[in-house]
Order: structure tokens, then sequence, then C-alpha cells
């Protein structure tokens, strides 16, 4: 049981430390530690300390002419019309009445471009800001913002992630994202059914064994080991735990997010970056549309319309908007011109222009960044590379883009290789 104790910590597959393993963990050993009395909580002093980021990742690469740049009329337009907004002059497409109505706090970037046209390349570049390239495991931007912003001693987890994502890289396990499914539910295993006796042996037997490894050389792992039960134990005892449930929440405001696994997801997002989380990621699958793509966008882009635009309106009413970044994009774009594929016509995948959303955190609201011609081949004003959008990320949470990271090895890179912050992005 002792070796298990340990095992268990492990990374899974994908190098991320599971919610699973994390709280397993603390129930198996540390619950009622006296470590637990010695570190206090201050949910408030969180707050303090600064910006927070919220990035909704449509997985699959949505089509930029069926979201931010429509081009009705013109031979590759399509089914798709496009809408007034709120900001004079900006029309997105017809499936976002909703994001429509709050245009005038969003930028849009139109001219975005990239160099990986495959999904899992597409989805490491645009959540690293480096490409898939060496042996190197580059760490998600969440964990980046977890490790500068984050509170080392906080009670729940820096960075959490409402589905699947990447892991931290080379920072490491202390980092890592914390992954739920199920929005407003808490996770599981945060309670321990073990009696207070039987968990002073399972320490004792924790403690032996931690001793034991670190004997046989494995000292550094004992200690890192150690910090995340300190963590587990914390987290099954903290009261912002409620910040993954609805308590308090009243039935409309979860109606106004939406009640599918995507608005209440970004429910979730809002109320932990409420109680102190500088980074929450929230996933949307189902956006690789190469077949039927008009017919699913009015299914795909509802949820998100809703859940997204009652999101923005939340945090500034709660005077949240202004430090909290907030990204709606996914890892590439789709051809402009329309295949035949059946069941119904549908785009393929295209990086030579795509487009994203962002908001907050001193973003100037109202404006559409970039332009690509009548027919959506090519972009005309602005080009954005990848390494412009994360110096801009960096600037909009007041993190040092020049900054060196070091891999295990000891060699040092730059946190974002090259670009610039994008111009008038900022107001």
């Amino acid at each position: 049981m002792q070796s298990d104790a340990l095992l268990h910590l492990n990374l899974n597959r994908r190098g991320q430390f599971t919610r699973r393993n994390f709280l397993q963990a603390a129930a198996l050993g540390v619950a009622g530690s006296p470590l637990l009395s010695q570190i206090q909580l201050n949910a408030a002093e969180m707050k303090k300390q600064g910006r927070a980021c919220i990035l909704l990742w449509l997985a699959g690469a949505p089509s930029q002419l069926e979201t931010w740049d429509p081009k009705p009329g013109s031979p590759n337009g399509g089914e798709t019309k496009k809408i007034q907004t709120q900001t004079p002059g900006i029309e997105i497409a017809h499936y976002w009445p909703k994001i429509a109505s709050v245009m005038n706090d969003i930028a849009l970037i139109r001219s975005m471009t990239g160099k990986e046209a495959a999904h899992e390349r597409g989805t490491y570049h645009l959540h690293t800001g480096h490409r898939m390239l060496g042996i190197e495991k580059f760490p998600h931007f969440g964990s980046v913002v977890a490790r500068e912003l984050g509170d080392p001693n906080s009670d729940i987890p820096n960075f959490v992630s409402i589905g699947q994502t990447l892991s931290s890289g080379f920072l490491g396990v202390q980092v890592a994202p914390f992954i739920i499914d199920r929005p407003g539910q808490l996770p599981d295993n945060v309670t321990s059914d073990a009696s207070a006796a039987r968990q002073r042996r399972r320490l004792a037997l924790l403690s032996q064994q931690e001793r034991d490894f670190a004997r046989a050389g494995a000292e550094v792992l004992v200690q890192e080991q150690s910090k995340l039960y300190q963590k587990a134990s914390m987290m099954m005892t903290s009261p912002r735990l409620k910040a993954f449930e609805f308590d308090g929440e009243s039935e409309d405001m979860q109606t106004a997010y939406g009640k599918n696994q995507l608005g209440q997801g970004l429910l979730v997002a809002r109320r932990l970056v409420e109680a102190g989380v500088p980074f929450v990621e929230v996933r949307s699958n189902g956006w690789d549309m190469h077949s039927s793509i008009f017919r699913n966008m009015e299914r795909r882009a509802a949820d998100v319309d809703q859940g997204l635009s009652q999101l923005l309106t939340d945090l500034k009413s709660r005077g949240l908007l202004e430090k909290t970044l907030v990204l709606c994009m996914g890892e590439f774009g789709r051809t402009p011109k329309i295949n035949a594929r059946p069941p119904a016509p549908g785009r393929d995948h295209w990086v030579r222009n795509f487009n994203l959303l962002m908001a907050g955190a001193g973003i100037k609201g109202g404006q559409a960044i970039g332009k690509t011609d009548e027919n959506g081949q090519e972009i005309t004003d602005n080009p954005v590379q990848v390494e412009d959008l994360f110096q801009s990320m960096c600037k909009a949470m007041g993190i040092n883009a020049d900054m060196e990271l070091h891999t295990p090895i000891g060699r040092p890179v730059r946190l974002v290789d090259g670009g610039a912050v994008i111009k008038g992005l900022f107001g």
C-alpha cells in the first residue's frame, strides 16, 4: 500500500497530474495532519495578487468565415450571413447574436497566421507559444501563469482545466493543470472515510516510506511528493472548494450561462477566478467540421454564444473583467474554399489565416484588428504571428515575455521567442 501511495502520484500519459491521483493521495495519508494547522487560508489576499485568465478552447479549429470574419456573397462565403454588432462597423457571422451584443468589450484578431495545420501540433503551438520541435516539452501558458501569479501556498490549484488539456511540460507537477470533467460538482475524493487512528497509521507508514525513498537516492522526488500531499490535504479542507459547485448561485444565473456542459463550465470558471485561481481553461469539443459545417455551426455556436457572452457580462458587472483576460480560440482556421464532402460540404484545415477573440485585462474592446481579402484567402493588413499573440497575452497578465525558463538539463529558453505586442490591442 505504501508503494502504491507514491506510485499513484505519477503523471498520466499526457504528462498531467490527475485530479483523482491528487486527492486519492491525500485521502490515503495526510488528511488530519498537523501540517494543516500550519497553513492559513486567505482568499481575499489571493484576489489582490493580480490578474487572471480564462481560456475558452474550441477544440478542432473553428472556421474564421463562420465566426468573426464572414464573407457572405463571395465565392467562399457559403450559407453564412453576417450581422451587425454593438460596435458600428464590425460585423460577424449570424451564429453569434449574443456575442454581437457585447462587442464593445471585445477585440477580434482577424489576421492570425500560424505554422501548424495538424490538430496536435496546432494545439501545442497555441497553448505554449512554441512549435513542437525537439524533445523539450514546453509548458502550457496556464502553468506559466500559475507559477508567476499563483500563490504557492494556495489551498486550491492555481491552474484548473474543465476538460483535458496540455501538461505543464518541464515546469513540473507543482503547476500542472488540475482537471475536472463535471462542472458544478465537487471533485471526487475530497473527503476521507478513514478514522483518525487509521489516518495516523497511514501517515506513519507514509513517513517511513519517504525516508526509505530518500535514503535510496530519491530525496528530490520525496520532497516534491510531500509538497503535493500538503496541497492535496489543504484542498480537502478548503472552504474555497465551494467554487467548484453552484452553492449560492441563483437558478437564473445558472440558466443565463446555459444549462449545458460548456455554459456550466464557464460559470465555474468565473467562480474559480473570483476565488483567486489565476488560470482556468474551459474546453469545447466538436469544431473539426470537414463536412456539414453550416448545420453543425448552428448547433455548436449556440452554447458558446450564450455562455461566453454571459461570462463577459458577468465579469464586467462584478468588476473582474478589467483584470481578467478572456481568450476564445482554436488551433488554426478552415479552408476558405468549401469542399464537396458528403453528406454536406465543409471546410478543411487552413493555417494561413484564422481569427480569435480577446477581452479584458486592459484590452481595448470594440475593435477588429487585421483584415483579409474579399474571399478570405489572404491577409491584407496587419498579420499577427503566434509569438505576437503570446507577447500580448503576457502583457495582459503582467508577465515578462522575455524571461528565461530553464529545462531539466538547465538549458535556458525564452518564455516567448520573438514577436511583439499586437499594435493597437490595448487601450
